[in-house]
């Protein structure tokens, strides 16, 4: 019998929400499945969150995730959109919730550290990383990386806990 646990970490966005799944055993990771979710531009706000609470739902159903995490909102100049990025957040956070999956939420920084080694690594950073600490996953694109990186900082984070719930 395995211990191993899946994750399925997710980095949100209305035009582009990517998603990875990886599954921890111990120490080791191994590469389950990614992609990116990408509603037409055509349809209205409310039409892309419904595509996308469907899509992660899909996503949770496939590949039974024990846990997921999310990447938190960044404040930007421009409210309207920040507010957009949340709304797509949140429908990308009720899937796995509804299914009864506890959803992590971690800043961007501390998933940059988690994968790089420094919470102001850029985009092709982390895709490195995450090709070499996944080497199943092939050369996924930068929202399915994000995805896979916020996975992983998850993974990082439950067995940091773990180690001091022990001493």
């Amino acid at each position: 019998m395995t211990n191993a646990i899946r994750i399925l970490g997710l980095d949100p966005g209305l035009r582009r929400t990517g998603w990875g799944v990886v599954s921890v055993e111990g120490s080791r990771l191994t590469h389950i499945a990614h992609g990116v979710i990408a509603p037409k531009d055509t349809l209205s706000l409310a039409e892309r969150l419904v595509w996308l609470f469907r899509e992660v739902s899909a996503i949770v159903e496939t590949h039974h995730p024990h846990e997921a995490a999310i990447e938190e909102t960044f404040a930007t100049a421009n409210g309207a959109s920040t507010l957009k990025l949340g709304h797509a957040r949140a429908a990308a956070m009720i899937a796995p919730a509804q299914a009864g999956i506890p959803v992590a939420e971690y800043a961007a920084k501390v998933v940059k550290k988690a994968v790089v080694g420094t919470g102001g690594a850029d985009k092709d950073q982390v895709a490195f990383m995450i090709a070499r600490l996944l080497p199943g996953a092939g050369g996924p694109t930068a929202d399915a990386a994000d995805a896979l990186a916020v996975a992983i900082a998850h993974a990082h984070a439950r067995r940091a806990r773990r180690i001091g719930a022990a001493a």
